[in-house]
């Protein structure tokens, strides 16, 4: 019997089959090396148990022809693996156009909106996707370079929710892209390479291709270790955070019809400046409203309102300020209401 591939003992370490081999897993895969080396690894672990692959692709037409390949690709190889491929697209065929947030988080909405619904229709236990150490460290960095908090140094989870039934799994996140490509090389195994992640006009491009390289030559050879370190630390601060923030929500946050929001400012009153800006963040993600242009200066904006609306007489409240995304906040004696205006 041939022995198991290093990195199938390494992602059996990881996500130990026993756990998921009685249940339907989802498995996105984009046709790229990451997910490729994926799915053949998690279909050679699966010897046993009730459960079965599925493989989840979305084809967001943004780059042609050159999609509808990876489409193809992706099919071919789940009729060579013998397993179920879901495959979901933009409406009409069209490419995914920007909400608000920029067009990388457009594509990714639509795309986990996707790995949700077809979860759902295969009644999957598990969704799982590719994401690397590789990926981990340059989100951290990217999220530096733009501006963040804890949270975005925390960057991705290892496990999160996926709608009310499936939970999303990221099991390669200890692995580097250069030894799932090695082992691709040692099945013989072909996969897709997007051009566009090539492409140096992209920040998150040149941070791979560009600043990481500088860094690990000229600083640090160790610097995605130490990024994901910072993200693993930051990570658990987090935690600690999102159940306090979790608490005081309940105490001091009223969603009303018609999508408005009220909070009460004196629930908050003895709580440091930056926990009642996370509580904002999180009342932005539970709506959900656009949070890409929301930046440093409109949270603590928000904060500074929340307070004058605790201290303030009805004659000295601040006045009515509309956010990014179109987000009206309406000062009031005691609390502040929070709506979004549809254009």
């Amino acid at each position: 019997m041939t022995p198991p591939h290093p990195i199938e003992t390494k992602l059996a370490g990881a996500w130990p089959p026993p756990s998921w081999s009685d249940v339907t897993v989802l498995v996105a895969v984009s046709g790229g090396a990451d997910s490729v080396a994926l799915l053949r690894a998690l279909n050679l672990l699966k010897t046993g148990g009730e459960g079965r692959l599925c493989v989840g692709h979305f084809n967001h037409h943004l780059r042609g022809d050159d999609s509808a390949a990876d489409e193809r690709f992706t099919r071919d190889l789940c009729r060579q693996l013998d397993l179920p491929c879901e495959v979901g697209s933009t409406p009409g065929g069209r490419p995914v156009s920007d909400s608000g947030d920029g067009l990388e988080a457009a594509a990714r909405a639509a795309r986990y909106e996707f790995l949700q619904q077809a979860a759902a229709r295969l009644g999957a236990r598990y969704v799982v996707t590719a994401h690397t150490a590789d990926d981990q460290a340059e989100t951290i960095l990217h999220r530096i370079l733009r501006g963040t908090g804890i949270g975005g140094l925390a960057a991705m989870p290892r496990v999160r929710p996926l709608g009310p039934a499936a939970t999303l799994i990221r099991p390669l996140l200890q692995f580097r892209r250069e030894e799932l490509v090695a082992y691709l090389n040692d099945l013989g195994q072909p996969y897709r390479s997007d051009v566009s992640n090539s492409d140096v006009r992209f920040t998150r491009n040149r941070i791979r291709h560009e600043l990481l390289p500088h860094l690990a030559g000229q600083y640090n050879p160790g610097v995605v270790d130490a990024l994901l370190r910072l993200g693993s630390l930051a990570g658990e601060v987090q935690a600690v955070l999102d159940a306090i923030v979790e608490e005081l929500t309940e105490r001091s946050v009223v969603a009303e019809r018609g999508g408005s929001v009220r909070i009460d400012a004196a629930a908050l009153s003895d709580q440091p400046r930056y926990v009642v800006r996370e509580l904002l963040m999180a009342v932005w993600r539970r709506q959900p409203w656009p949070m890409q242009a929301m930046g440093f200066a409109q949270w603590d904006l928000l904060a500074e309102m929340l307070a004058a609306c605790r201290e303030a007489s009805p004659a000295g409240l601040p006045p009515q300020r509309t956010f990014p995304g179109n987000v009206l906040a309406e000062p009031a004696e005691g609390e502040l209401r929070l709506v979004r205006i549809e254009p």
